[in-house]
């Protein structure tokens, strides 16, 4: 869908979700190079600014927060910037520029007020986009203060989370860190197009881009440690598990070679092929064998104990 807004000469286009149709419109009526108007259809761009004779080509993702799956999902948004016009192209994925452009269509006041020149209104659609992403951190710090009690519960998995969320924090990486140096090495390359000096204000917004780069690595640190803690409590658990089970096991040993020699179909001490004791009542034999078994699991038992591994 095309629409169109105008305020004093600045003329500024909003594509959303474009077909084939509207970028044969847009060539028509801008001289755009066919591959620039390629890679707004495509969804597999990498970030780029390019200058051309008469305009300014620029490409760059945005993050959305799908809160079912609990992801950060990439947006594209394109633009083309003029003296006298802008075009921005993007799905439906990125509400908030909708919002904006639709604020304008509008808003007579903020049409008067920001778009006097196209860098303004470059500006104001980047400082919307870069104030976008404080929401989404902080809905990653909110999955990270509510995964953080279960990491120390041993009794709680939180592989997967922690999985989800290092994935999450390594889109927003991806994704951020272009618009970093974007606002400002766009203005250099817009600035002839107004009289106005708006470097303070592209430089606020990389400022922005800055801060949520900076709360990124925090996160980033932060879920490191997570997973490091996570893994040391399941390897701690698991060793103790494997120390019960092993010790179970040492101490039926005894038993176990009692069990085998009697089992020899061989005259032995005790045995029915020889006349048993018989000073403890008929099952003599057999409490003799279980309190040798038994002294030896003791003796067993004692020893680790000592040795520290119980």
């Amino acid at each position: 869908m095309m629409q169109v807004v105008e305020q004093a000469g600045v003329n500024w286009t909003d594509v959303e979700s474009p077909t084939r149709q509207d970028i044969e419109l847009l060539s028509r009526d801008h001289p755009f190079h066919p591959l620039n108007l390629d890679d707004c259809l495509s969804r597999r761009q990498l970030p780029k600014i390019e200058v051309h004779e008469d305009h300014v080509f620029v490409l760059f993702h945005i993050p959305n927060y799908d809160e079912k799956r609990r992801l950060v999902v990439k947006a594209q948004v394109s633009m083309f910037i003029g003296r006298d016009y802008v075009v921005t192209i993007h799905g439906t994925d990125v509400k908030r520029l909708t919002s904006l452009f639709l604020n304008y269509m509008e808003s007579q006041k903020l049409r008067m007020d920001g778009m006097d020149s196209t860098p303004r209104v470059v500006h104001n659609i980047l400082d919307v986009l870069v104030d976008d992403l404080y929401p989404i951190l902080s809905k990653v710090r909110g999955d990270m203060d509510e995964i953080e009690d279960k990491v120390f519960d041993e009794r709680k998995s939180v592989a997967m989370e922690l999985s989800r969320l290092r994935r999450a924090i390594a889109d927003l990486r991806r994704m951020i860190s272009p618009l970093r140096a974007l606002p400002v090495e766009l203005w250099a390359k817009t600035k002839s197009f107004t009289n106005e000096d708006l470097s303070k204000y592209f430089g606020d917004v990389a400022e922005h881009a800055e801060k949520a780069w900076e709360v990124l690595n925090e996160a980033q640190e932060t879920i490191e440690i997570f997973k490091d803690t996570d893994y040391v409590l399941s390897t701690e658990l698991t060793n103790k598990v494997l120390t019960v089970l092993t010790v179970i096991f040492t101490i039926t040993i005894p038993v176990t070679v009692v069990g085998a020699i009697y089992g020899m179909n061989i005259p032995l001490p005790g045995g029915i092929q020889n006349e048993p004791p018989t000073f403890l009542g008929p099952y003599t034999s057999f409490i003799l064998l279980m309190a040798l078994c038994l002294v030896s699991a003791l003796g067993m038992v004692t020893y680790f104990r000592r040795k520290g591994w119980l």
